[in-house]
This record gives C-alpha cells, structure tokens and sequence, in this order.
C-alpha cells in the first residue's frame, strides 16, 4: 500500500474539501464523498480528508484551517436522529420528510459544486451494522443504499 502525503492545502479543490466538512458536521453524515470529473473528495468524519487527483492521493488533517478564496455554499440541513433500518424487510424508518429533506441536502451539495458532480454522504442507523447512504448528481433520481442494496429516490 503506498503512503499517503498529509499537506496542508489541496489547492483548488480546498474549497470542495472546506464544505464537505461542514456540511458533515452540520448534517451528521459519516462521510460525505464528493467526485468531480478530475477528482475524488473523502471527508469521513474526525479522519484526515483524501483528495485524489491525476493518480495521486493526499489526505489533510481535519481540522486544518483552509484558506478559501471560492467559498461553496453549504444547504441548510437539520441533523437528524440515526435512520432506523430493517434490511431484510428493505425499510427505512424516519420521522415523515427527513429522508427525503437529506436527500435533497445531498443533492443541493453536488450541485453547489458542479453540474456533474456526484456526492454521496453515509449517515448512521440503528442498527448501526447497516449504514444508509445517499447519492446525488444533478436532477437525476437519488440513490439510496443500505448494504449491497440499491434504491431509488423519486423526486415528486
């Protein structure tokens, strides 16, 4: 396995790397992955953040302070409690709208960063063995996994 460098500045992409950081601490995710059509950001929660970029990879710590001339802007999001999930019965148990309300918060995500980006952000469950994530690219369907389980998300 190589070694990956700890810097303190992905240059360009500080700003894709400074929202998926808040938006993991605003939204409770436990990793938010954003890939571009250049790049692959891995914010996971309180771990050093992975931008890779033309075949290579560097991590920062993530507390780093980032200086960002091109601020993203980051949805509004209300964190909410882990989703309750049944994977032999394929459900998903949230108060009515907060499933859809993250989704719509990961989709705004992707969008805030570019058209044809994709995010992904994992939030925590109960039982929390099976992990929810969410994925968005412009104004296509959401995808939801649980597991090796894939879903899809209309939007009305």
């Amino acid at each position: 396995m190589n070694e990956i460098d700890l810097v303190a500045s992905a240059g360009p992409l500080d700003n894709v790397v400074d929202a998926l950081r808040e938006f993991i601490h605003r939204s409770g995710a436990l990793r938010v992955v954003a890939v571009t059509p250049d790049s692959m950001v891995d914010c996971p929660r309180l771990a050093p953040i992975e931008v890779t970029t033309a075949g290579s990879t560097v991590a920062l710590p993530h507390a780093i302070e980032l200086d960002v001339d091109d601020p993203i802007e980051v949805p509004a999001v209300v964190q909410p409690p882990p989703f309750e999930v049944d994977p032999d019965a394929r459900e998903v148990r949230s108060p009515i709208g907060v499933l859809q309300a993250m989704g719509d918060s990961v989709r705004a995500m992707a969008n805030n960063i570019g058209p044809t980006v994709v995010v992904m952000a994992t939030f925590p469950t109960l039982p929390p063995e099976h992990a929810l994530s969410i994925t968005a690219r412009g104004a296509e369907p959401l995808v939801l996994a649980m597991g090796e389980e894939l879903f899809s998300l209309e939007q009305p």
